[in-house]
Formats: structure tokens, sequence, C-alpha cells
């Protein structure tokens, strides 16, 4: 079975930005997004996949992800419930980790986040000095819920 074990953080300032060693234009949507399962399409750059996620418990859930032919997804992504997330993806390694930075675009724009993948849920790693608060366990910055409930639309 294949397991996600990730931690989520908001970004603090620019100092990311300079550890950063690529970068990747995505656009995902999700033709479910059942708290128990979701279904996301996503396109990375030349790249598509389909991927399906069962409910997060702690930092863990079930992930399932194939790759899918980009005219596929690109139909995919016209079916999909709710509008698309933009967003780039920057990958910082930082003391033997990669750090997954998501800067958003569109409706989310002003969003930054700092995702980590560990193999273990009590996983020590570093913490880079630009990460902020830990933000796992909020659901408001799932990209399924971004979605629909986009960060622009927060208020104060």
């Amino acid at each position: 079975m294949g397991i996600e074990i990730e931690r989520k953080f908001l970004v603090t300032g620019d100092g990311w930005r300079q550890q950063a060693t690529s970068r990747t234009r995505f656009s995902q949507g999700y033709l479910s997004r059942d708290p128990a399962r979701t279904v996301r399409v996503r396109i990375a750059g030349d790249a598509a996949f389909l991927t399906i996620k069962g409910a997060t418990t702690g930092a863990t859930r079930a992930e399932f992800e194939y790759a899918v032919p980009l005219a596929d997804a690109q139909q995919l992504l016209a079916m999909c419930d709710g509008p698309v997330v933009e967003k780039v993806r920057h990958l910082c390694p930082f003391e033997g980790m990669t750090w997954e930075v998501d800067e958003f675009l569109g409706a989310n724009a002003g969003l930054v986040v700092a995702e980590i993948e560990l193999d273990a849920e009590g996983q020590a790693f570093a913490r880079p000095a630009w990460l902020g608060a830990e933000v796992t366990g909020d659901a408001r910055y799932v990209n399924a819920n971004l979605a629909v409930r986009p960060f622009t639309g927060w208020g104060g």
C-alpha cells in the first residue's frame, strides 16, 4: 500500500528562494474531494498524474499515484469539482531532506506553504529559518479545500 507521511508549514519571508534548486508549475483539480478519499488530477510541467488519497490520520494517509497521458489530464481537469489550483513548486534541499515549497497563484496568491515527506510520523528533521507555523492538521490548507475556499477569500 502507498503511504504518504507529510508535515506542512507556513513559510515566512523569502529566505527559502536561495535554497531552491528547481521549480515546476502545477495545475491540479479534484474529481472527488470527499475527506475519506480524494481523487486529484495534476499537471506538473510536461507530466501528468492521477492521485487517489485516503483519509488523513495525524500526518499519514494512503496515497496511490499514476502517470497519465498529458492530453487525458487536460480533459480530466475540465471535469473537476471546483476551480483548478495553480501553484509553483520549488524544491529546497536542507540538511539532508528536501522541502517542497508551494507558491500559490490565482485565488490563492500570497499563500506559501512548505511540505516535508517523512518515513515515520515521529521522524526528526531540521527546521530551516524560513519555516513558520505548522498547519498539518488545519484543513484550510489542504489543496482540495483551497480549490473551493481560496486563501484570498479568508478575510482578516
